[in-house]
């Protein structure tokens, strides 16, 4: 590594921490303005307010950064080409026989250094605060209490309850319905109440204890009719062992969940029997999950072309042409990655912007005057 690039490394770190603190604060106070009322409306107290404030935007940050990843590298970039070029640090590096493109080197590289912090902030941080990012601005610390209506769990089960209290890990009027293959009904839990009771090295780390539980299990020889005829056999049940997990059960609340999932979490939930409406969504989050790092770079390649000039007087309208290009192709890619098309085509929205854009980055590249 030579001075060159620890210079221009240091420079872009101080940026990109810049740029980092400067669009995720204006995101949450972007968003915090058109949702304070979601938490004051309680009437609580400034402080339980802040600590409520604090609570939601916490684990927010990191799907916030997700979003704005791409972009937060390429302002970080483009602000720190755009300083040499304008006090004439360009010049002098290409005056010392240094190409533009070595210049770029160290740029590119720190691109793909911020692309693997977006691949660790997917796979890792997010799945691990996913319960939180499905809260509602009103209900940040999870004290309110809703509904539960058929979550299937990997067993096929399907659980429903009456109340579900997040913070207390218990669910109220408990009923979880079992089927065969042919989709009949093969048997019920019922409980009035379940509470989750953690194990130390359960494989998902406890189940839930059944209060006054009941097993219906359906007793007849047509495997493809139910009727009044059918005979049931009833016995006490203490414990419902599922994946759904009081975490789970609030992420599935959200309509975002499955992006909540790892790549791992997304091909287990892939390989199940599942309806046709998720399978499509879960189609639509693998392919951006592998799209969204190479247009975060494809975003950076396209930008840096603009800024990388010996000419200082035109730096203004560069930098308006590469926000320009660059702010397509990132409304191209959050388009594609908001719609679902058919099975034959269901790749084509989240990768739409590489197959466009990637050529004319490279166009933009080879007319670097070097």
């Amino acid at each position: 590594m030579t001075i060159l690039d620890r210079y221009l490394l240091r420079s872009l770190a101080i940026n990109y921490v810049i740029a980092l603190s400067i669009m995720m604060s204006l995101y949450i106070v972007l968003d915090l303005f058109f949702n304070m009322d979601e938490f004051t409306e309680r009437g609580e107290s400034a402080g339980v307010v802040l600590v409520n404030i604090a609570s939601y935007y916490g684990p927010s940050l990191f799907r916030y950064f997700s979003q704005l990843s791409g972009v937060i590298t390429l302002v970080a970039c483009a602000a720190t080409v755009a300083r040499l070029r304008g006090s004439n640090e360009l010049t002098a590096m290409l005056a010392s026989g240094v190409s533009l493109y070595r210049v770029a080197a160290p740029v590119v590289a720190f691109g793909l250094l911020t692309t693997t912090l977006w691949v660790a902030n997917t796979e890792i941080l997010i799945p691990s605060v996913a319960d939180k990012l499905a809260r509602r601005h009103e209900d940040a610390r999870g004290d309110m209490t809703y509904g539960v209506w058929f979550l299937e769990d990997r067993d096929g089960r399907l659980l429903s309850a009456q109340e579900f209290h997040p913070r207390t890990e218990t669910m109220r009027r408990m009923l979880v319905i079992q089927r065969d293959n042919n989709g009949i009904f093969k048997s019920a839990i019922e409980a009035d109440s379940a509470v989750w009771e953690p194990i130390a090295g359960h494989p998902i780390g406890g189940r839930w204890k059944l209060t006054r539980g009941l097993e219906r299990l359906r007793q007849t020889a047509a495997a493809d009719t139910i009727g009044p005829t059918d005979e049931l056999t009833l016995r006490e049940i203490n414990y419902y062992d599922s994946d759904l997990t009081p975490a789970r059960v609030q992420m599935m609340q959200s309509g975002q969940w499955v992006h909540f999932l790892s790549s791992r979490q997304l091909s287990q939930l892939a390989a199940r029997e599942i309806p046709a409406g998720v399978a499509a969504t879960i189609r639509q989050a693998r392919n951006a999950r592998f799209a969204a790092p190479i247009v975060n770079l494809v975003l950076l390649l396209l930008g840096i072309p603009f800024l990388l000039d010996r000419d200082p007087g035109t730096i203004i309208t560069d930098i308006a042409k590469c926000l320009a290009l660059c702010g397509l192709c990132f409304a191209v890619a959050f388009v594609g990655q908001s719609l679902l098309s058919a099975d034959s085509y269901s790749a084509l929205p989240s990768w739409l912007p590489i197959i466009v854009f990637t050529p004319v980055a490279v166009v933009l590249i080879d007319r670097i005057r070097t």
